[in-house]
């Protein structure tokens, strides 16, 4: 199935860390930076241009902040010295900036921009860099990139995760052909084991048995254009019915549909995650138990072989595998550690992108080893890499620890 591109929603982007002067510059009535060179590449020399503008503030396990504003570019000084600066307004987004923040201004094919402002060395400052192809780590002079049909990245599962982050919804470029697989549906959302069957059904030439990471990410990624076509109309649907009360517009039940929305997008793609690991772990014949019960009543995703084995102290700890799964991560990961005492090493599947170092080296330090798709290994730290594990070596490696028994 055809996919977008980056370029179909960018033209350009760049990036720099703030420094202590410039964060507190952000939170003053004097918030501007000077012309660079790769400022006027990405914006131009134009005496005067105020850009409609989208401010983005996304920090680890705080709310992420979004106001609309504007940027205005214009030329401090006439020739031959001529001189740009780029002026902030207040608003939350800058107020919230710290030195050793990252700043993005990326330009919009509609010519408008997008400020974005995240931790600095944070999961989602690599999720970022990784989005627009910018490989190095952002230093105190803006380093810009411009974005075209060669360089830019295919909207695939991983792209679309991160741009849903900063609130941009992608449009399917094959809607009609995913309208015709969710047509037996209408207007009422399957179970997600329904879904999660369909998306595998429908890609025929996938297989688990020859590819588990590329079988995994194409059903996850198929999964998510069902849910995301249908859901699309099921919201109109509601949207055009309106949204009414005895005392007129329904504020309330809008805002109760709104968060039922987002709130069924998270539990689906948990679930869906794990429907389709059973999927590639019962196309490799291993033997598992899901949600079996160990101490104190946790309950892991997966456990291998069973329960049975595992609550045989007889049987060898060194055999028991166990395996959590979390569609994205922020600081759930230690949730992992408690729930199977008489395996000392656990394993975590995820499909959270570039996730920041300092929580993969506490990982490590915690003996917990983190599996993601081989296509998602590329949006990781070279220094990282070599740690990670893709699902084929997971499943590799429960099949020696059965083949033992």
């Amino acid at each position: 199935m055809r996919r977008g591109l980056l370029s179909d929603y960018f033209d350009g982007v760049a990036v720099k860390q703030l420094s202590a002067v410039e964060a507190n510059a952000l939170r003053s009535n004097q918030h501007e930076f000077n012309s660079s060179k790769q400022l006027k590449s990405l914006l131009g020399t134009p005496d005067r241009v105020k850009y409609p503008t989208i401010f983005v503030w996304i920090g680890g396990e705080q709310e992420a902040l979004s106001e609309e504003g504007f940027l205005t570019w214009y030329q401090s000084r006439k020739l031959p010295r001529r001189e740009h600066r780029l002026y902030f307004p207040t608003n939350a987004v800058c107020d919230a900036a710290a030195e050793g923040d990252v700043l993005f201004i990326a330009r919009r094919t509609d010519n408008t921009l997008m400020a974005i402002i995240v931790p600095g060395h944070s999961t989602i400052q690599n999720q970022l860099l990784w989005l627009f192809g910018l490989e190095m780590q952002p230093a105190l002079q803006f380093e810009s990139l411009e974005i075209s049909k060669d360089n830019a990245a295919e909207l695939d599962f991983t792209a679309r995760y991160i741009l849903d982050e900063l609130g941009i919804e992608v449009e399917e470029p094959e809607a009609d052909r995913l309208d015709a697989l969710i047509e037996k549906f209408g207007l009422v959302f399957p179970t997600t084991r329904v879904l999660s069957d369909l998306a595998r059904t429908s890609l025929p030439q996938v297989s688990a048995v020859d590819d588990p990471d590329a079988a995994l990410t194409a059903w996850i990624d198929r999964e998510e254009q069902l849910f995301r076509r249908l859901e699309r109309h099921v919201v109109a649907d509601r949207i055009k019915n309106g949204f009414h009360s005895d005392e007129g517009t329904d504020v309330d039940g809008f805002m109760s549909f709104s968060k039922s929305v987002q709130n069924r997008r998270k539990k689906r793609a948990g679930l869906a995650l794990e429907h389709h690991l059973e999927a590639v772990f019962s196309a490799h014949r291993l033997r598992f138990d899901r949600e079996a019960e160990t101490e104190n009543r946790n309950k892991p995703d997966f456990l291998f072989p069973g329960q049975e084995e595992y609550r045989n102290l007889a049987f060898p700890a060194e055999r028991l595998t166990m395996l959590g799964s979390k569609s994205t991560l922020k600081d759930r990961w230690r949730q992992v550690l408690s729930e199977a005492e008489r395996i000392t090493q656990k394993h975590l599947l995820t499909l959270e992108p570039g996730i920041s170092e300092n929580q993969t080296n506490e990982m490590q330090a915690k003996q917990l080893q983190l599996i993601l798709p081989q296509s998602l290994h590329e949006t990781y730290l070279e220094s990282q890499r070599g740690w990670l594990m893709t699902l084929g070596n997971f499943v590799e490696l429960v099949k020696e620890r059965q083949r033992a028994e």
